[in-house]
Parts: C-alpha cells; structure tokens; sequence
C-alpha cells in the first residue's frame, strides 16, 4: 500500500477525575491522535506522550516535532507492504519510541483494514475477550481508597492496582487487603523507591500481592534484580523495558517476574510482538498496561492483550473510567460477569473516530501529501 496522507491532531479531554500518581496529578490527557491514509481507507493510532516528561522524555512536543520533521518524512508515499516494514524506514533516528509506535500502529490498522480482518488476527490474538483491570491514584486519605475500591469491585473489576508512593504504601495496601482479601491486588511504585527500601517491600509479601510494579529507577533493571530475590512477590518491570533489548537483560538477570507491556513504550506493534514472543519462551508472564487512552489507543490494547502470552489482567478499563465523552465510538464496557473488555470484531481497531468530537477537542493539526 502507498502511504498518500498523513495527518497529526493533537487534542485534549478532561478526565472525570484527577489521577494522581507519584509523578503528579492528571485532570487533564492530551495525546496526537496519527492517521495515515492509503486507498480510501484510514489507519489510526495514539502518541501517548504527555505534556511533562514525568512518565517517559518524550512529550506532546517532542513528539510532534520527531514525527513532523523525521518519521512522517521517512513513511510518506513509501509503498509498504506489511506494516513490520515501517521500523526500518527511519531506523536511523535514535529514541522517541512512543512516537514511532504512534506512526507504525497507525499503519498497522489500515493493514488490517485493507485485508477486512480485526487487528487481533494479524497479530496472533487468541481471545475474544480480554481479562481487565482497573488503576487507582493516591487518594487524599485511606478512607477515601478503600471506598474508591469499593466502587470499582461493585462494578465488576476484579483485579485492583494501586499507586503508591513513599508513605503511602503498606497502610492502604494493609486496608485494602483487609476489606476484599481476596481479590487480586497489586501495588504500582512508578519508580518512587530505592534498594534501600528493601524490608519495605519485604513486608508487602505478606499482602498476597499480585505484583509490585516498578517499585526502582525507571531505567534500572540491575537492582531490581537484587530486590526480586529478596522477595516472594513478584516484581513487575514497567519503565525499564523500552525494547526488545531490555526485556532480554531483565530475563536473563531475573529482574522481574512479569513484564508490563506498553505498546508505546517499547516503539510499536513489532517491538511488541518481538517482547511477547521472548517472553513466552522464557515464561515471563505479560500484561496490558495503559496511559489513560482514549478509544483509539484502547482499541490498539485490547487487540494486543489477545496474544496468549497475555494471561494476566490489564489495565484496560471501561471508557468512561476516565472520559465523560470519548473521542470514538463504540465505547468500551466491563463485561461485569468475568471482569472483561470484548476485543472489537470489526476491521483493524474496530472503532471509528467521530469527526465532530475530533473537531471539538483538537488544539491543532497538520496534513502531509
């Protein structure tokens, strides 16, 4: 397929809530919604970049700026094959994989589309439904978190993650574990700790955790493997695995036990597939992790956490966990009876974004031809 049109929007909703991390609070989520256009079909993806390089260096800005002047460039009026093709056609640029994933999942989606089959199929899925879970902010007191959960559990989830941060770790997770004891429960740090909080997170095993993720430094994956063998629970790399490369040192070193995969952190669908299959093989578990998406990259998700290797539940909640009005349509419901999303059935992603909300939210936009 010849790559005609590339079109950037950048845009921005209110959450329904704040979400609070140990980054910061969120009330807000801009994204840059990419869509590529060849033969009267339409791919779209999600840059996820934010506007403050807290989670990842890359930003709203950044972003634009790599895609605009480096990747779009590289792609536009290149006949492409299969979309496994993109990564090598700027493969000089070093970095930014949260905007390449944008530009190479886009194309992913009008593949699948030009072929009439959900994205799923090209990726390997194996399920119709998809095992979710729901992430919860700091709360302003532990009162308040457990009626958070209380919440969430009464809807349907049945797998619970909570942000911690220094001094807010064992009390709520204590309360927690205490009002739904079984439930599966995990504790997300954000990289907020050090090694020295060691018997800090050896006092979690007693939680039955499902998981601590990212409790080190973002980039680190050595000490996570001194932490990991001193704990029963296992830990969850997040930040650290930016590529293929990284998830192979942290299995090889036994830094984790569980891989978070974030498709836009690790530069794309085929980077993505790469990690499951390693992971697979090495018997490193995955999960879905999300960046508070809208439709389109929810979508993207959930078509992903269909690979078998994705036995544990994500972070892929309903649509309207965070927005009042989403950008596509159909929305995303809790299946309430398993705690499951449905994977779209319909060509590529299987959602369409409404052009009037796409026009209501944009702050800006820019065409390539």
């Amino acid at each position: 397929m010849k790559i005609e049109r590339i079109e950037l929007h950048h845009i921005s909703q209110n959450l329904v809530s704040p979400f609070r991390t140990s980054f910061g609070t969120q009330v807000a989520r801009p994204c840059i919604l990419v869509a590529v256009h060849s033969q009267g079909l339409t791919g779209w993806a999600e840059c996820v970049a934010s506007d403050d390089p807290g989670y990842s260096y890359e930003t709203i800005e950044t972003a634009w700026h790599i895609l605009r002047d480096f990747l779009v460039p590289a792609v536009l009026g290149q006949n492409i094959a299969a979309p496994q093709e993109v990564p090598a056609k700027y493969g000089w640029v070093r970095g930014h994989p949260i905007a390449k994933a944008a530009l190479e999942n886009a194309v992913w989606d009008l593949h699948a589309k030009a072929r009439g089959v959900p994205l799923s199929q090209l990726l390997g899925g194996v399920r119709g439904r998809v095992e979710v879970g729901v992430s919860i902010g700091i709360q302003p007191s532990v009162a308040r978190l457990v009626d958070v959960v209380n919440d969430f559990v009464a809807q349907g989830y049945r797998r619970i993650k909570m942000k911690i941060e220094p001094g807010w770790e064992l009390e709520p997770i204590a309360a927690v574990r205490a009002q739904h004891p079984s439930i599966k429960l995990m504790a997300d740090a954000n990289s907020a700790f050090s090694l020295a909080d060691a018997d800090l997170f050896r006092q979690m095993d007693q939680f039955n955790l499902l998981m601590i993720e990212q409790p080190l430094h973002y980039d680190d994956i050595a000490d996570h493997a001194k932490l990991q063998a001193q704990l029963n629970t296992p830990i969850c790399l997040d930040e650290s695995i930016h590529s293929p490369l990284h998830a192979r040192w942290a299995i090889e070193i036994g830094a984790c036990k569980i891989i978070n995969m974030k498709v836009a952190r690790v530069g794309g669908l085929s980077n993505a597939i790469e990690i499951h299959n390693m992971c697979q093989a090495a018997g490193i578990p995955l999960w879905c992790g999300g960046m508070l998406e809208t439709g389109v990259g929810r979508a993207a998700n959930l078509h992903l956490a269909a690979m078998p290797n994705f036995t544990l539940p994500g972070d892929i909640s309903a649509t309207d966990r965070y927005y009042i009005e989403d950008i596509a349509e159909p929305p995303f419901v809790l299946n309430t009876d398993d705690s499951t999303i449905t994977v779209p059935s319909g060509p590529g992603i299987g959602v369409e974004v409404a052009p009037n909300r796409l026009a209501k939210y944009r702050i800006r936009q820019q065409s390539f031809a």
